[in-house]
């Protein structure tokens, strides 16, 4: 069901500018708290930026006491999925198995879980004996220790989307796919209309959810939103008959490589820190050899599965690898959640709970203070996290 060809509405009290499950999060929060005139704007398909190219890995395991409550209430409403919005996302709570190789990830790791612990969360440091039983796919060579939560695991992302997309017009938002946004118009401190391909939208408060395309967004405010997106890429085994019904999602934490169960194969990808920074989604071979080489030190019985490519996504990755929420200074009805560096999917639900609470005037659940983009004005102001994946 789709309103996308009905005309523009001429006003609307919030104009949400990205299609992805940031987006669509915060529509369905907002119309659910009973903002009637909510409208999205997404120049493709929903989803269809990098929400629907992630891994679909759901988490609280962070090293940033900000992202393990973001993470901690998003999974909780993943679980409840099904009766709000009312959705099938085929969660797996298979957990959450990171590697670790040397004695600072380690002694790292250890500190992470002892906060994750203070905040809730059933993690848990474990042997490499123990590692070995919950994915026997790894070879333990050069393995010190593990970290482990349980609750952790992976969903569907396109049928989160639309869950939450059929929620938001449920209760009343209008959310108009194949509508580029060309432009904003500003008077004095306020953004006053939202200029697309099909008109203009009188907006009383604007937020930006565009993702890796959020630092052009921001630009047409005068809002600096430092966000760069980076290509990342998977691939998919061919089915392995023999392959364990619980297979946890798995990271090699020294390399980044990670694998988990899709359908009667796996999953697999992995970070590569020379990739060049750009919009670039054509699919690559050049990963291969780093892939390989990551294969055959930690799974290496994959060497002799066949493995089909998968597709190209964006990360949209802030210098510090942290998220930016928040209410710009001028335009003061400019509100932004942004620069999820890997993570929005897993956060969505919290954040957009967190961008309702900033629109309404309330006081979120937890503290996006820090996630101000304005934090890049000072080093001090840097919240580097550790948990990439």
């Amino acid at each position: 069901m789709s309103n996308s060809r009905a005309p523009l509405p001429a006003t609307a009290s919030v104009v949400i500018v990205g299609g992805g499950v940031i987006g669509a999060s915060i529509a369905f929060h907002l119309a659910e708290a009973g903002v009637t005139d909510v409208v999205l704007l997404e120049r493709a398909e929903l989803g269809s930026g990098s929400t629907c190219k992630a891994a679909g890995g759901v988490r609280a395991q962070f090293s940033d006491e900000l992202n393990i409550a973001l993470g901690a209430s998003s999974l909780a409403a993943f679980t409840r999925f099904g009766h709000r919005p009312g959705q099938e996302i085929d969660l797996h709570q298979v957990g959450y198995l990171f590697l670790l190789s040397t004695v600072e990830d380690v002694a790292s790791f250890e500190r992470d879980v002892a906060l994750q612990n203070e905040l809730g969360v059933t993690s848990r440091m474990i042997d490499v004996d123990e590692a070995r039983r919950l994915a026997p796919l790894i070879d333990t060579r050069g393995l010190l220790a593990a970290a482990y939560s349980p609750d952790d695991g992976h969903c569907t992302p396109e049928s989160v989307v639309l869950g939450y997309a059929r929620g938001a017009r449920r209760l009343g938002a209008v959310l108009r796919t194949g509508t580029t946004v060309l432009d904003m118009e500003t008077r004095g401190d306020r953004v006053t209309a939202v200029v697309t391909d099909h008109g203009a939208v009188t907006a009383g408060t604007v937020i930006c959810a565009a993702g890796a395309w959020s630092a052009a967004v921001g630009d047409m405010v005068g809002v600096s939103l430092p966000v760069t997106p980076v290509r990342r890429q998977v691939m998919f085994t061919e089915p392995m008959p023999e392959l364990s019904t619980v297979v946890p999602f798995t990271i090699d934490f020294a390399t980044s490589f990670y694998f988990h169960r899709e359908g009667r194969g796996l999953l697999l990808g992995m970070s590569d820190p020379e990739q060049t920074p750009g919009f670039d989604l054509d699919y690559s071979d050049e990963w291969l050899p780093r892939l390989g080489a990551a294969m055959e030190a930690r799974t290496p019985r994959l060497l002799d599965v066949g493995l089909t490519p998968g597709w190209a996504g964006l990360y949209e990755v802030t210098p510090d690898h942290n998220a930016l929420i928040g209410r710009a200074a001028e335009p003061s009805n400019f509100l932004y959640a942004t620069g999820f560096s890997g993570h929005g999917f897993l956060q969505a639900p919290a954040v957009g709970e967190v961008v309702r609470d900033l629109y309404l005037g309330r006081d979120p659940f937890v503290d996006v203070g820090p996630l101000h983009a304005s934090r890049f004005a000072s080093p001090a102001g840097l919240r580097p996290e550790t948990h990439i994946v």
